[in-house]
């Protein structure tokens, strides 16, 4: 396999006033093509900061983030998110759909910023739905879904445009646990089946178990699981 995100010696630190926080400090990790990874860690460590430069929507204070080994640390915003649409799928804890779209559409919405064809667009949205058992739901408003739906609408619309990594932002958290299941059955299928990367953020151990690869962070560092989540964590 090849290495699709690198991040070397990454560090980010924010200003508030004139308290300095740093929120990574020297990470240093590197995603294959084809992986499936999760990224654990208590509340306050790290993981959103992390997810946020491995999904090439914030950029290092200092090091380098590296996309398929060339250094995308100097982009501009407009470049980088036409390298997000075109390789970066998201799906969001809060699932960030449009209310006043139907299902198709918000699925939809991602080919439309990559300009592709509006026949082949509704045909593949529909396709996408229907690998998530939505396809007699298309044609729905969100408020007409439950929350377990909209997740699964999400799940089609982060792979509308085939991206290569599918960042999954706590799937589970607004679910109960046999839909969360559901969630994560229909996200492994989609990984298996599509071959690309899987990178998903949890805090709950049995999501972190169907990973191949496990990553833990505490105070903006890479840590072992002990370190991360011991009894003398804070």
């Amino acid at each position: 396999m090849s290495t699709l995100i690198k991040l070397e010696e990454v560090w980010k630190i924010y200003h508030l006033g004139k308290t300095e926080v740093n929120s990574l400090r020297g990470v240093n990790l590197e995603i294959e093509s084809g992986d499936f990874v999760t990224i654990m860690g208590p509340s306050g460590s790290g993981k959103s900061t992390l997810l946020n430069m491995i999904g090439l929507l914030d950029i290092p204070t200092k090091g380098r983030l590296l996309l398929k080994n060339k250094d995308v640390t100097k982009r501009t915003e407009s470049e980088l998110a036409q390298l997000r649409g075109k390789t970066i799928g998201f799906v969001f804890q809060e699932f960030n759909l449009l209310n006043h779209l139907r299902a198709w559409e918000n699925v939809e919405l991602p080919m439309i910023f990559q300009k592709i064809p509006q026949a082949i667009r509704r045909r593949r949205a529909m396709e996408l739905l229907a690998q998530v058992n939505m396809a007699n739901r298309a044609d729905h408003q969100l408020a007409e879904l439950s929350g377990g739906e909209r997740q699964r609408v999400a799940i089609a619309r982060a792979f509308a445009n085939n991206p290569e990594l599918v960042i999954a932002d706590e799937p589970t958290g607004n679910l109960d646990s046999v839909t969360g299941q559901k969630v994560m059955e229909i996200l492994l299928d989609f990984h298996e089946k599509m071959g690309g990367t899987l990178l998903v953020v949890t805090h709950d151990h049995n999501i972190g178990g169907y990973a191949e690869h496990q990553v833990f962070i505490k105070d903006g560092r890479i840590v072992s699981q002990d370190e991360a989540f011991g009894i003398n964590s804070k």
